[in-house]
């Protein structure tokens, strides 16, 4: 089999981080090495803990701890955060010390300014021959997916957090 493709999972609906966690366990399952970056988010949620189990997994979190931007404005500590993350990020793509590297919520990182399309367009053309390379998060641009080998967008039908207030639940939103 050959590795080497670059993925996008993108849209309103739920499971994109979800989708990028299942190819983490198999490829780590196939004795694969994986980088996890995780952009905004910061915590040991329920994943996290899971993936840090995993052999030959490596994650990362670069958030800031200051809660989720959809309800606030960016602030600086985010953007440090994020740029941290992306110099993080492209070292452990272009290292060869892993053959699938995630980056989380990447696309909402660009999408509330933390960093430039033009960012994630780079890493996309440093990605080595061989590793597969995997982008999360709502608001993927054009010149993003029009890179993507594979691109998914999950359509929202409807959520219970929506529709019925329903607050995560630990162990199945976080």
């Amino acid at each position: 089999m050959k590795l080497g493709q670059f993925q996008v999972y993108t849209g309103n609906g739920k499971g994109k981080t979800t989708a990028a966690l299942g190819l983490a366990l198999r490829a780590s399952g196939a004795g694969y090495r994986v980088y996890f970056c995780q952009f905004i988010k910061e915590g040991e949620f329920s994943e996290i803990k899971s993936l840090r189990r995993l052999p030959n997994v490596t994650v990362e979190q670069f958030g800031s701890g200051l809660g989720l931007l959809v309800r606030r404005d960016a602030e600086a500590t985010d953007l440090d955060c994020a740029r941290e993350g992306y110099a993080r990020l492209s070292r452990a793509l272009t290292s060869g010390e892993y053959d699938v590297v995630i980056a989380d919520e990447i696309n909402c990182a660009q999408t509330c300014g933390l960093l430039a399309e033009d960012d994630l367009l780079r890493l996309i053309d440093q990605r080595p021959e061989g590793t597969e390379l995997v982008f999360t998060g709502r608001g993927a641009t054009d010149a993003v997916l029009a890179k993507a080998d594979l691109a998914t967008e999950m359509h929202l039908i409807r959520h219970y957090f929506q529709d019925k207030r329903l607050p995560a639940r630990k162990g199945i939103e976080m």
